[in-house]
């Protein structure tokens, strides 16, 4: 499946239309409002119009991407073992290729919130500006906790082959039964095992498609995919679970926080669709250059693209809402819906203009990441807490914002933005030997190719 340079076309199309997906699953289901006593106000199209919650089958594309995250990991955790590398530096790598471009992000929102309250911005408009400034953060902690475990992950595949995904996912069914069969806190914060459990079954699925084997073979794709979707449509027909695969205020039960045994099953179908659609799409992309020439850039922009996908909404909002210059049709009717292709282009051609603009900062954080060394002084277990104490800080803050946005009550949190700082500044200084998980002085070398191989996270 891979090409000379140990990258995958399809894989890295997988990666690239997964955040597309996400990226205009937002845009599309945003809807603002102007209300008569002139605030903006972002009504919830699910609540307001239910039907589009069967949507969500095909935006809710997060386990094709955990999936392709997996398969990408595990050929560069191989390289970096193979030139000498540590499981330390590797790690590191991977969590700076997400931190950096975070923190890029961050100062000039976290600074625009703070200049606006400054300025008497109304707290509670900063709030919900803070809120969807930071909505895609959910994602960032719990890949940086999967990443983080992958050369154990690795290991676990090695020692149990497939059977690695199955023990993944009957822990995280398991969790969830124990969640839906208890009224209490304890079980909510179990729960919250499922978001590292759940996501990282597609990710495992991952490692072990690169490996071959039985996730090679059509008949196990095609199991996989009809029992996944058999599975979901069991679960929400006959069993608690909404239909919706985000998200929806009022629900009783939730199939993303945490994700749920709806959520594993439905996985489990789009991972067995693009195992079963894996040769065929290679062939494709081997025939034609031009699939994949398109595919490239995306991948250079991935996680600009991620982060940054939000701004356009809030100045479309500003400049053509509060404006009254944008039609303000009935949320849910069929003007509405007309008016969506409109939307879509207008935040598609601003988000590209923003994404130029970012571009030489792209290549400096790239370059930053790739250059940044292992305090060489510094004994390996005390890299060891370090990193990890880095890796903690950072995940807490991001875990923080994703669900109370940057500007709770409107202003920045001070202590979670120095969390971040401070968890970002370690990781970028630790890294080296690692005491059981390898040796070898080849770490940095390994780590710089691996970084050149690897354009996102």
């Amino acid at each position: 499946m891979e090409d000379g340079t140990g990258r995958s076309r399809y894989v890295d199309l997988l990666r690239a239309g997964a955040i597309v997906l996400v990226v205009l699953g937002h845009w599309l289901i945003t809807a603002l409002v102007r209300e008569p006593d002139g605030a903006l106000t972002a009504p919830e199209l699910m609540v307001t119009v239910p039907w589009t919650q069967w949507l969500t089958l095909g935006f809710q594309i997060m386990p094709v991407f955990f999936l392709a995250g997996g398969y990408a990991a595990a050929g560069s955790w191989d390289r970096c073992r193979a030139g000498g590398g540590t499981a330390a530096g590797w790690i590191r790598g991977r969590a700076l290729r997400l931190l950096l471009p975070t923190a890029a992000y961050l100062v000039p929102t976290l600074g625009g919130l703070a200049v606006a309250g400054a300025c008497g911005a109304d707290p509670a408009l900063l709030g919900m500006v803070g809120w969807a400034l930071a909505m895609q953060f959910w994602f960032l902690p719990v890949y940086l906790a999967i990443s983080a475990l992958t050369p154990w992950l690795a290991a676990l595949h090695r020692r149990w082959g497939p059977g690695s995904v199955a023990a993944l996912a009957a822990a995280g069914a398991a969790v969830d039964l124990l969640v839906l069969g208890a009224d209490t806190g304890w079980a909510d914060r179990l729960g919250l095992l499922n978001y590292l459990l759940v996501w990282a079954v597609a990710y495992q699925l991952g490692l072990a498609w690169r490996e071959g084997g039985l996730t090679a073979r059509p008949v196990f794709a095609a199991a996989l995919t009809a029992g996944g979707a058999a599975g979901y449509a069991a679960l929400v027909g006959f069993g608690p679970f909404p239909v919706s695969l985000v998200l929806v205020s009022g629900e009783g039960v939730s199939n993303t926080d945490p994700p749920s045994l709806a959520m594993l099953a439905w996985l489990f179908a789009q991972c067995g669709l693009c195992l079963l659609l894996a040769p065929h799409a290679e062939r494709l992309l081997r025939a034609r250059r031009r699939p994949g020439r398109l595919v490239e850039p995306l991948g250079r922009v991935s996680m600009s693209l991620y982060l940054w996908h939000m701004v356009p909404v809030l100045a479309a909002g500003a400049a053509f809402y509060l404006t009254d210059l944008a039609p303000e049709p009935e949320v849910g009717s069929a003007l509405w819906w007309a008016w969506r292709p409109v939307w879509v282009l207008l935040l598609a051609a601003l988000l590209g203009g923003l994404l130029a603009v970012l571009r030489p900062v792209d290549g400096l954080l790239l370059r930053l990441a790739r250059h940044l060394r292992p305090q060489a002084r510094t004994a390996g277990a005390v890299r060891a807490v370090v990193l990890l104490t880095g890796l903690a800080a950072a995940g807490w803050a991001l875990a923080r914002w994703a669900v109370l946005g940057l500007a709770r009550d409107g202003a920045p949190d001070r202590p979670v933005l120095l969390a971040f700082a401070a968890g970002t500044a370690l990781v970028a200084g630790a890294a080296g030997r690692w005491a059981g998980a390898g040796a070898g002085a080849g770490a940095g070398a390994a780590d710089r190719t691996a970084g050149a191989r690897e354009q996102t996270g």
